[in-house]
């Protein structure tokens, strides 16, 4: 029987990457700046902020926007 099923994949960062998280405890604009098999180095555009979170995100779609953006 078939069913529907979602796939999720984790995406492949490079650094240097201007990335947007929708939403969630991580939501907004980031930059790659390191990347391992194991974890990501974000820094925030604005404040400068950097993170090392695990891999965690996956790839929904690629759109040319403003960048950060002025919400």
């Amino acid at each position: 029987m078939l069913s529907q099923v979602v796939l999720f994949r984790p995406y492949p960062f490079q650094v240097g990457q201007k990335i947007h998280i929708d939403g969630g405890p991580r939501g907004g604009d980031w930059e790659v700046i390191g990347v391992s098999e194991r974890k990501v180095q974000l820094r925030c555009p604005v404040s400068q902020r950097q993170v090392e979170w695990d891999r965690f995100a996956y790839f929904v779609e690629k759109v040319q926007t403003q960048w950060p953006r002025q919400d």
